[in-house]
């Protein structure tokens, strides 16, 4: 029998061993064999692991004739070993724990110090102590000023067990001797053990390192964690460097950084963090794992409710929906929900080891999903894990939707949503792109192709502009289209790619939401000076606080309270400026942000020459305008119902900004998981 403790390395493997597997070879015992005669009376302390090694010397010692009192003692009762084997070796057994779960509560020394006072030390023959260095020494400081001759086995530092390396060293009464030669058992009172405590040292920040997905770090991490109750964190590329390339900015979650933020979650039994996820993930469940440092099972955890989790961790706003429902959030900051989210996604994908589930059997049933955005991928995802057959209809060369042409890549790299849109495809889904239906095809073509159910998440593609003078000048883009030709058609690194892209001096962008911060923050990385004019104060401002943050650290200037008016135009029609006028907030209106008023005579005029108008997005008719029996609202956007999706054609559903408007990426994602269960309800009832 071997046994062992799960410490580094080769105990790690160890542990992992299953039935069948066989070690080549265990080198052993090392050293000299441990001396035993009749003494008279021996206590033998063993702590931890160390009751393994006591276990044969109680035994021989008291077969021997020896009366033996053997101390046995670990942190806590789940922690003891070979308790019944140690009172069968003993004449007396004494059990300790730390934590006072099981026996006496305190240490084995404690116990020892008691029993030579009873006794008397002139009736105590012989004390041998093996267990953790710090506890052989304070056995060997009890029995000290006793003079009571006390052994302890060593075990230091050790490459090969032959003698060679010299790593097992350690001074015994002033001289150097090798533990796997000389030893293992020593007179404890000549171990100079404050040396021996420092050797054993030596390697701590190497095999903390080698160790770090093999060692639970959750006891050392606790009071750090009681110290410092805010949040972990992000690491972040520093502004000055980040705004000369288009590389992420907020660099992820370490494995420490994940471990030591999910020990902040609280794991409440009703969580309110749930209720407030679109997705319904389970979130006390993933970061608990993540806690353990099981960084799989919490990715699995996440993928059971959300097919876009590394999407969702750089891009949904966990602050206003599952963080702001943290119940830590009341008193200090809410666990950092997302990020730990996107550590647990960038973690299976950096591993590349991204599994696609066990389907079930193929059901036979056909469904086309009309954009690939947010929504129509939630919605492949859902309903291909019920064997149903799905077929994306991507408008655009790529699949993603908004999270490839309208968010940076600095924000969420192309690369990242590919990857998501290549798990999909191992769960079955197929994307077809260049696909505009509407145009190249109808709704009413597709279900003739064979289609037992559609779904229709086009998003909303149609940009609003301000209806102001000088708005068709030359230099004036809808964000829509400036972020595209940035981020779908990459015109930042024109000519290398076909697409170009115009970038003065100097840009405004009109707006306060996230898409007006990613217009003003490409714009910047593009070598403009940029002001972001919206008609708002800051506490109106829809945007996330991080990408308002991110933006004021690069420099953007904020012209708050500013309405535009008219753009400015050149003799060639090209933009010189942008004229605005100052603005005070009144009462609240309908969305119950307070109104802006215009301060009369406070009209000025911005020096720029490119303005990027970032207000909005309607619903695109293409698609609408070809199925005349889809119910819509004034507003153009099809009607459906919340709960399922399901629209005023059978069969049809709907999810996403092309219902609601233009949303957020989990809430299109949170339409698209209800809308694919009403779906699969409705396939089966068929």
């Amino acid at each position: 029998t071997i046994i062992f403790q799960e410490v580094g390395t080769s105990t790690q493997k160890l542990a992992k061993f299953e039935a069948g597997q066989a070690l080549l070879d265990v080198v052993g015992p090392l050293g000299k064999p441990s001396h035993i005669e009749k003494f008279g009376t021996v206590i033998c302390v063993g702590g931890g692991v160390g009751v393994a090694p006591v276990l044969p010397i109680a035994k021989a010692l008291l077969a021997a004739g020896n009366e033996v009192i053997s101390i046995i003692g670990a942190r806590n009762q789940g922690m003891l070993i070979l308790e019944d084997e140690m009172k069968k070796a003993s004449t007396t057994l004494h059990v300790t724990t730390d934590d006072g779960s099981y026996g006496t509560h305190g240490f084995v020394t404690d116990v020892l110090k008691k029993i030579i006072e009873e006794r008397g030390k002139e009736n105590i023959a012989l004390v041998v102590g093996i267990g953790p260095v710090i506890m052989m020494k304070a056995v060997a400081e009890v029995t000290r000023p006793y003079a009571i001759n006390t052994v302890v086995s060593l075990n230091t530092i050790m490459v090969d067990g032959t003698g060679m390396c010299g790593c097992c060293r350690a001074s015994i009464g002033g001289e150097t001797k090798f533990v796997c030669v000389d030893g293992p058992e020593f007179d404890a009172h000549l171990v100079d053990f404050p040396e021996l405590v420092l050797r054993q040292k030596m390697y701590n920040r190497e095999e903390r390192r080698a160790l770090w997905d093999h060692k639970c770090k959750i006891d050392a991490q606790e009071k750090a964690v009681k110290k410092a109750r805010k949040r972990v964190k992000m690491p972040e590329q520093a502004p000055k460097l980040r705004i000369q390339n288009f590389s992420e900015v907020a660099l992820g979650y370490t494995k420490e950084n994940a471990m030591m933020e999910a020990q902040r979650c609280l794991g409440c039994k009703k969580p309110p963090c749930v209720e407030g996820c679109p997705v319904n993930v389970q979130i006390p469940q993933f970061i608990a794992k993540i806690k353990e440092g099981d960084f799989m099972s919490a990715i699995h955890l996440i993928k059971e409710t959300n097919s876009l989790p590394a999407v969702c961790g750089r891009v949904c706003p966990q602050e206003s929906q599952c963080e702001s429902k943290c119940i830590l959030g009341k008193k200090s900051e809410p666990v950092a929900v997302g990020r730990l989210e996107r550590f647990a996604a960038d973690y299976e994908l950096g591993l590349g080891d991204v599994r696609a589930p066990t389907l079930p059997k193929k059901t036979g049933k056909k469904v086309a999903i009309i954009g690939g955005g947010p929504a129509g991928l939630t919605v492949a995802g859902e309903l291909s894990k019920k064997g149903h057959e799905c077929h994306i209809y991507e408008a655009l060369h790529k699949a993603g939707g908004v999270l490839v042409y309208g968010i940076p890549e600095f924000r969420l790299p192309k690369a990242i949503v590919q990857r998501e849109v290549d798990y999909l495809e191992k769960l079955g889904a197929k994307v077809k792109v260049d696909a505009i239906v509407g145009q190249t095809v109808t709704l009413d073509e597709l279900f003739a192709q064979g289609y037992d159910a559609a779904f229709i998440g086009t998003g909303a593609g149609l940009p609003y502009f301000l209806n102001i003078p000088g708005e068709n000048l030359n230099g004036v883009y809808s964000a829509n289209e400036f972020l595209t030709r940035a981020n779908l058609m990459k015109a930042y690194l024109f000519p290398e790619y076909d697409t170009p892209i115009r970038v003065g001096a100097k840009v405004a962008v009109i707006g306060g939401g996230n898409v007006a911060m990613d217009s003003a923050r490409v714009s910047k990385r593009l070598g403009a000076d940029v002001y972001l004019v919206y008609r708002r104060s800051a506490e109106e401002m829809p945007a996330r606080a991080e990408e308002a943050h991110h933006a004021r650290e690069e420099g953007i200037d904020f012209r708050l309270l500013t309405n535009p008016i008219r753009v400015v135009g050149d003799e060639n029609g090209w933009v010189k400026g942008l004229e605005c006028v100052k603005m005070e907030l009144g009462e609240p209106d309908a969305s119950g942000r307070r109104r802006p008023v215009e301060i009369k005579g406070s009209n000025f005029v911005l020096d720029v020459d490119v303005v990027i108008v970032a207000i909005g997005q309607g619903p695109n008719p293409i698609l609408t305008s070809t199925t005349p029996d889809l119910e819509l609202r004034k507003s153009g956007n099809i009607m459906a119902d919340e709960e399922t999706g399901q629209t005023s054609r059978k069969g049809v559903f709907a999810g996403g900004d092309i219902v609601t408007g233009a949303a957020t990426v989990i809430l299109a994602m949170g339409a698209g998981r209800k809308a694919a269960k009403a779906i699969d309800e409705y396939l089966q009832s068929k």
